[in-house]
């Protein structure tokens, strides 16, 4: 099997660089009107078919590694490192991401099966596809010389073939990360279809939007994919790792954070481009730049240049994405620089009361939120190399700057949608403006008569204005939504339940657009919570009891237990609330025989009030009784919540409008009505 997978990366390899080289011969045929013996349409046929079988072989590849891991065969070394014989088939799955030549083997399967699908759709636009097509292989070229040359997954063993493996990385065996690695790799591979078809669209110069058009969804789905792979990671973070936290501005947290950014930039500006034709240059630098944060965050994981808990042993791969990067920036720069005309603007910004201000405004925020954490992330980086010594950029940096930012973003959330475009009117802003600005001012008072107080706690100030805004946000989200409804139930005559589902049906995009933001704000207020945190921690025996917020926890029992793959210890705490029984928690610290590592296991019970999270964080060897911590976080749960509600949101932005079919059918019911009368 690994010789089968070896060949099979070898075929890929050759077949994307068949790709890449006939589909730039076509292309080339085609721009400069040459013709060569082969008809440039031949030329292009064979490139896609040959891209479509690098699909195939990498398939194979990819099924090759698994086979390995799921049949023991530890001849082959990344095996060996990453499984062993006890582990869970589930985790045996998930090994091949566990490590850097599999990682790698994904990334480069799933642009294989981004670049199948486009391939197949490819009479959607043959030529801005073929050009797309094609930047797609080049892109698959470099990947695959990585794994052929760089980082072979199938690598043998030396020596003798061990009896068994080293076992997987005790943070790494948790349900979730069968689901967060691929879920984040969809995500950061996915962008590089937008990416191909802005440039291809660029170097062809392509005429009007209908290349937004074709990737709107591509890109809408590999934002989903990359939201849900962020939260899956902090709700990681936050069950595994057991510091009571989901997000540390970890460097490698920040890698997936900074493409989430530009893309969440690009996703609102281009619609200033659909309505407007304006900001054609900043949307194309800024799909660029998404890309190049995406490989950039796929570097920051294998090179060592930054220290994480969760990158992957530091190498010389990194050389080879420094190279890519350079080629890829260089590569823009160029076609940007050679086709810049081709990207001016059609109207002017009319007020900085509109919502093209607004869009813009927005844009510049997220750019500044996503240098100040590329700038942080990379700081320990250029001031070792500047001083010779490295610094360290660490949580309060980043909250210092980021919760004002993000404030200043959820006020534009709740503002954008009540302006109009080109200019809004002064009535238009008293008659938008003053529920939102009410229901905001209320929350402010009502929060600091339950005992908020913002001038004695920063903390608390930012919470009390994100609480506040939130409720400014949501009421004016309910506004539109019930504005446009009771115009739909006085044409239809419906209920109000009735017209808003129809309301959404109508623009799908508005009205999703505007539950993502809902959702937003509920995961803004999950964070806020979070300057309400309280935290103990004690050395228990049997019946002693540690107070909590309204809890107290009792020790039951506390004991030890193994099983093949890993020994345990654990305390069985029973829960009480105001004197009442609610629960019993059985926290754990488990140590794995076959990599000789230790794991929290983190006991939560979780409520929309509040989480009670406690942690086994091993014995007083002097005592032999457990240290116990625990924690109470408000409103965590609201943060889960919030993304369910921006998946709910991108679904209806995703699905179809039925407003042309009604459409339609009315045209076709005057038609019909005229006939019959003889008009």
């Amino acid at each position: 099997m690994p010789t089968f997978g070896s060949f099979s990366l070898l075929l890929a390899l050759v077949l994307a660089v068949y790709s890449l080289a006939m589909g730039g011969a076509s292309l080339w045929q085609m721009a400069t009107g040459r013709s060569g013996r082969i008809a440039p349409e031949r030329l292009s046929e064979t490139a896609r078919r040959a891209g479509i079988m690098t699909f195939a072989a990498v398939s194979c590849a990819a099924f090759a590694l698994v086979w390995a891991a799921f049949t023991n065969d530890y001849s082959v070394a990344y095996i060996f490192h990453h499984t062993n014989r006890d582990l869970h088939p589930a985790y045996k799955f998930s090994a091949l991401w566990s490590g850097q030549e599999g990682s790698l083997l994904l990334w480069s399967w799933l642009l294989a099966a981004y670049g199948f699908v486009l391939r197949l759709r490819h009479k959607i636009d043959v030529r801005l596809t073929a050009h797309a097509s094609t930047i797609l292989a080049g892109v698959q070229v470099f990947f695959l010389l990585l794994l052929v040359f760089a980082a072979p997954p199938f690598s043998i063993q030396p020596g003798e073939i061990p009896p068994d493996g080293a076992g997987l990385n005790p943070l790494l065996q948790y349900p979730e990360m069968v689901i967060h690695p691929p879920m984040l790799y969809l995500g950061y591979v996915g962008f590089t279809v937008p990416f191909a078809f802005a440039l291809g669209a660029l170097i062809m110069r392509y005429p009007g939007e209908k290349w937004i058009h074709i990737t709107r969804r591509w890109t809408m789905v590999t934002w989903l994919f990359l939201t849900v792979g962020i939260f899956l990671g902090a709700h990681w973070a936050y069950s595994v790792l057991g510091w009571g936290g989901y997000w540390g501005w970890d460097p490698v947290e920040n890698a997936s954070l900074m493409p989430w950014l530009t893309g969440t930039a690009f996703l609102h500006s281009v619609m200033m481009q659909e309505k407007r034709g304006m900001m054609k240059s900043w949307n194309v630098w800024l799909i660029f730049s998404t890309f190049m944060l995406t490989v950039l965050g796929t570097l920051l994981t294998r090179s060592g240049l930054v220290s994480s808990v969760h990158a992957f042993a530091q190498s010389s791969i990194g050389n080879w994405f420094y190279g890519f990067l350079v080629l890829v920036f260089c590569v823009c720069l160029f076609v940007f620089a050679r086709q810049r005309d081709h990207l001016k603007t059609e109207n002017k910004l009319e007020s900085i009361v509109s919502r093209e201000s607004s869009f813009l405004f927005n844009n510049l925020i997220l750019l500044v939120a996503c240098f100040t954490v590329l700038w942080g992330t990379l700081f320990p980086v250029l001031s070792e190399y500047v001083q010779g010594s490295k610094a360290t950029v660490g949580a309060p940096f980043y909250n210092r700057v980021a919760l004002p930012i993000g404030l200043f973003l959820l006020f534009l959330t709740g503002v954008g949608p009540l302006l109009a475009w080109r200019s809004t009117t002064l009535r238009t802003i008293r008659r938008n403006f003053v529920l939102p600005s009410i229901a905001t001012v209320a929350t402010a008072i009502g929060l600091m008569f339950a005992h908020i107080r913002p001038w004695e706690d920063q903390s608390e100030l930012y919470s009390l204005m994100a609480f506040s805004l939130g409720a400014g946000v949501v009421t004016a989200i309910l506004s539109e939504f019930l504005r446009g409804a009771n115009v739909v139930r006085t044409q239809t005559g419906k209920n109000l339940f009735a017209a808003s589902l129809q309301l959404i049906q109508r623009n799908t995009r508005r009205y999703g657009g505007y539950i993502v933001h809902f959702g937003v704000v509920v995961i803004i207020v999950g964070i806020a919570g979070g300057a309400f945190n309280q935290s103990t921690e004690q050395e228990v025996g049997f019946g002693d009891k540690i107070n909590i917020g309204p809890y107290e926890l009792r020790c039951q029992s506390y004991t030890q237990d193994s099983n093949a793959n890993y020994d345990t210890e654990y305390a069985l705490l029973d829960v009480y609330r105001h004197g009442k029984y609610v629960t019993q928690l059985a926290p754990e610290h488990r140590f794995y025989a076959a990599s000789q590592t230790n794991s929290t296991i983190v006991a939560n019970r979780s409520t929309l009030q509040h989480d009670l999270y406690v942690i086994y964080e091993g014995k007083n060897p002097e005592t032999g009784k457990p240290i116990i911590k625990a924690f109470l976080n408000p409103l965590i749960a609201w943060i889960w919540i919030g993304v369910l509600i921006i998946i709910m949101g991108t679904f209806v932005a995703l699905a179809p409008a039925i407003k042309p079919a009604l459409a339609t059918s009315r045209v076709m019911h005057t038609e019909a009505v005229a006939v019959g009368s003889g008009d």
